[in-house]
């Protein structure tokens, strides 16, 4: 996590759960978040069984020049990553890991901006299924953000973090997203995976241009 508001919200998600898996919806406090809240989200599923913004912070309505709120998550993202996008966010509700996402977003006029977001599993109703918390934030904020929208993004780096497993917190179910042909991080090293390959121990699977590694809590 390379920047501020992304590491507050982890930081207060972390200490809010104590020890279940994710905390209620109802125990968020945005008083406790107002340095991050400007680049913090909250999603909801919507009945074609995607996610919607239910609600927005003003960083991120002016990234995109638009409210966002009742706009689509899912159909931000670039055809070729959808795939991928849904089997992260399965991962965020149905397994409870934290994901890690970096995407480059590009204009109108090609000027480009690369976009740290993470996605936090939260209760609603006894249920991780409908509701995500999350941020998004510029690695580095050029100085047309908020004047120039951005209308398309492609994923550049994605990882899934398990809070409860320490030992395997550096290495559980990385995600490395490249150029065609994918290099995928083994070990620090760059090495081209096949269709079906093993890293760290895990199976890998690929979706368009991402590799995919299953792993676990052990």
């Amino acid at each position: 996590m390379q920047k501020t508001s992304t590491k507050t919200l982890y930081d207060y998600w972390n200490t809010l759960r104590g020890s279940r898996s994710a905390p209620d919806r109802r125990d968020i406090d945005p008083t406790r978040i107002r340095g991050a809240l400007a680049n913090t989200f909250i999603l909801e599923l919507n009945e074609q069984n995607e996610f919607d913004f239910r609600l927005a912070g003003s960083h991120l309505c002016a990234a995109y020049a638009r409210e966002l709120k009742g706009r689509s998550f899912s159909r931000l993202w670039h055809m070729r990553d959808h795939d991928a996008m849904e089997t992260l966010i399965r991962a965020v509700t149905e397994d409870h890991a934290v994901a890690l996402v970096t995407f480059q977003g590009t204009t109108a006029v090609h000027t480009k901006v690369t976009i740290e977001t993470i996605l936090l599993p939260v209760r609603h109703n006894g249920s991780t299924g409908t509701r995500l918390l999350g941020a998004m934030t510029a690695l580095e904020e050029p100085y047309w953000l908020g004047v120039q929208p951005i209308m398309e993004q492609r994923i550049t780096g994605l990882r899934l973090i398990w809070p409860d497993d320490v030992s395997l917190d550096d290495m559980a179910r990385d995600i490395a997203a490249s150029i065609p042909n994918d290099l995928i991080f083994a070990n620090g090293q760059h090495a081209p995976i096949p269709m079906a390959a093993t890293v760290y121990g895990r199976a890998a699977r690929r979706y368009a241009h991402l590799a995919v590694i299953d792993g676990g809590r052990s």
